[in-house]
């Protein structure tokens, strides 16, 4: 008897070995295809980027020269050019990441309120996000223009003199921040308007039994209700301010001068304008390793979030 029972149970775990083992293959077999495009898309541009950066790599000069870390040691020691695109863009990210957050919240609160017909408001917000990044740039590089830009007109209409908006470094720098709000301002919005909607009402309904005003409200109840969301939506909007290219791009292209030149823009002119591969894949590895930095920022701030939940 007890040899049957043993017997039994010893074919049942096979037979369940085996499911595993066929779930297991299944999953594998599911999981190649989307691993190999994660490689080629992926992985190799990477590695070839790292390789490409050991090397005197310029296609105005035959040769494809080893140097090791040579090309980081310039950028980081010796390029003076390098380190003002870096202080640009880090005074875009410091400028524009609140900016935005702050122009989004009002946008997400405005979506957010009980209104009868509510596409309009909704869709205002999304063609902005939809927008192309350099239809943006182009767009508010019209509106910034000294002759037939409407911001000088608006200027001209109440007394004021125009200013040369695109050719004034100071200027330009404003001009270019104003875009990049308006633009990622709407990105913003759309995160915060979700988490607004995960805010239960019947929160708001006893506060106001308890007495308390529409701005208590909003700052014991919607502002720590929304701080996961308001998180999510800084870390993923300074992680975009670290690669900002179009819109300066499309508006200054780096100027006046190299007044509003970002890392990226350095980046692009040194490979596609100077065809130094070897220099601009050191550069774009310095960019991947700040941004893999803001992306760990990220990782980690969601795996405490989850292990507390």
């Amino acid at each position: 008897m007890g040899a049957s029972v043993t017997a039994t149970t010893g074919a049942k775990r096979y037979k369940l070995s085996k499911l595993e083992k066929s779930e297991r293959l299944l999953g594998i077999a599911l999981l190649t295809p989307a691993a190999l495009l994660l490689l080629a898309v992926v992985v190799y541009p990477i590695v070839e980027l790292l390789i490409n950066s050991l090397y005197s790599y310029r296609l105005t000069r035959p040769g494809y020269r080893f140097i090791g870390l040579e090309n980081y040691a310039y950028a980081l020691f010796e390029d003076d050019r390098f380190w003002h695109a870096t202080l640009n863009t880090v005074i875009f990210a410091v400028v524009t990441v609140p900016g935005a957050l702050v122009v989004g919240l009002g946008l997400a609160l405005l979506a957010n309120q009980p209104f009868k017909v509510k596409w309009p408001v909704r869709l205002g917000l999304l063609l902005p996000w939809a927008l192309p990044l350099v239809f943006a740039g182009l767009i508010f590089r019209w509106f910034f223009e000294y002759r037939s830009g409407i911001v000088n007109a608006a200027f001209e209409f109440v007394g004021l003199p125009p200013q040369n908006w695109i050719t004034d470094p100071n200027l330009a720098f404003f001009a270019v921040c104003v875009a990049i709000v308006w633009k990622s301002s709407s990105f913003m919005a759309l995160i915060l308007l979700a988490g607004l909607q995960t805010i239960p009402k019947s929160l708001y309904e006893a506060a106001e039994v308890d007495g308390a005003s529409k701005f208590q409200q909003f700052v014991e109840i919607t502002l720590p209700m929304l701080k996961p969301a308001i998180v999510v939506a800084l870390i993923f909007r300074t992680i975009t301010a670290i690669q900002t290219f179009d819109i300066p791009y499309a508006m200054t292209n780096g100027g006046p001068g190299n007044a509003t030149e970002t890392m990226a823009m350095y980046i692009h002119k040194t490979t596609i304008d100077f065809l130094d591969l070897g220099y601009g894949s050191a550069l774009a590895a310095i960019m991947f390793v700040v941004s893999a930095i803001a992306t760990s920022v990220y990782l980690r701030h969601t795996r405490r979030d989850t292990g507390r939940n």
